[in-house]
């Protein structure tokens, strides 16, 4: 009888997981469709010319296709000037904040001082304001700080929205390094500085992999921020642009589209850069710490 019980238990078990496999598998499928559904039609429908865009049913393949709606939007007036503002403040804001980040998480995941838990908590007290009800008092330190209008107001307040997470993040994979190697060293005679550059930066790519995409995606997309500082169109960044290009072409949506994908580009490169370490970086910063 006790022979028999598990060979039952197995059978059972075994009997059960194609049905359960198949589920999980149409589960996920159906997931992927409905994500995925909204990008093809916009894919789609920047290649369709304007007469063809309110079609009903929707033409996920273009007939005719055509590639009139990327020339003309990179070709309106000052959109590459928009493109290579994004860049030029998405790049800064994500190397600053990186860094920063690292060095405040390495102290907190190195180091003990007096008020290390209380700081800690405060830090991670930002993660749970609303970024809208910053809105008003970022104007108004921006206003007093002479950083209205411009590129470097942009990066210094994304920048700091960007400090608590990431330093959370990288704080719990710091925190997973084993103290050893940093005894070790500190025998050898490296200093702070060395230890955290030489062995803390490159055990730590990973989690400098996830702040990276966080900070840039979050850069590159920005609106309320720039909406409310940024009034001169030199200093207009890509979403500022996009949003006021559909105001100016409220039914050409093959050209909205097209010029929204245009600006999805610097976000999969960076996403394709730095995928591997994407996964072993969120759980180890989300279940270590």
């Amino acid at each position: 009888m006790t022979a028999l019980a598990p060979r039952a238990s197995r059978r059972r078990r075994s009997a059960g997981w194609p049905a359960a496999t198949t589920l999980r598998y149409a589960a996920l499928i159906v997931g992927a469709i409905v994500m995925v559904t909204p990008f093809l039609y916009m894919l789609s429908t920047s290649f369709q010319s304007q007469a063809y865009v309110l079609t009903i049913p929707p033409q996920f393949i273009p007939n005719p296709a055509t590639t009139g709606n990327y020339t003309a939007a990179i070709g309106t007036e000052n959109f590459l000037l928009y493109f290579v503002n994004s860049l030029i403040v998405a790049v800064i804001s994500t190397a600053g904040s990186v860094l920063l980040s690292s060095m405040m998480a390495y102290s907190f995941a190195r180091f003990a001082f007096r008020g290390k838990e209380a700081i800690f908590r405060l830090l991670l007290a930002g993660l749970t304001i609303p970024a809208v009800m910053l809105l008003i008092p970022q104007f108004i330190l921006a206003r007093n700080l002479h950083l209205l209008d411009s590129l470097g107001g942009l990066i210094f307040f994304y920048i700091a929205g960007s400090l608590s997470l990431n330093t959370f993040l990288m704080r719990g994979f710091f925190a997973s390094i084993p103290g050893e190697l940093d005894q070790a060293m500190q025998v050898d005679g490296a200093n702070s500085w060395t230890r955290y550059w030489r062995l803390a930066i490159p055990l730590a790519k990973p989690a400098i992999a996830v702040a990276t995409i966080f900070t840039f995606l979050n850069s590159w997309d920005e609106y309320p921020i720039a909406l409310t500082m940024i009034n001169n169109s030199d200093n207009a960044t890509l979403p500022l642009a996009i949003a006021n290009f559909q105001g100016q072409h409220a039914t050409q949506w093959g050209l909205v589209f097209a010029a929204s994908l245009i600006a999805v580009i610097p976000v999969l490169i960076v996403f394709l850069v730095f995928q591997r370490y994407f996964v072993q970086g969120l759980t180890s910063g989300a279940v270590k710490g």
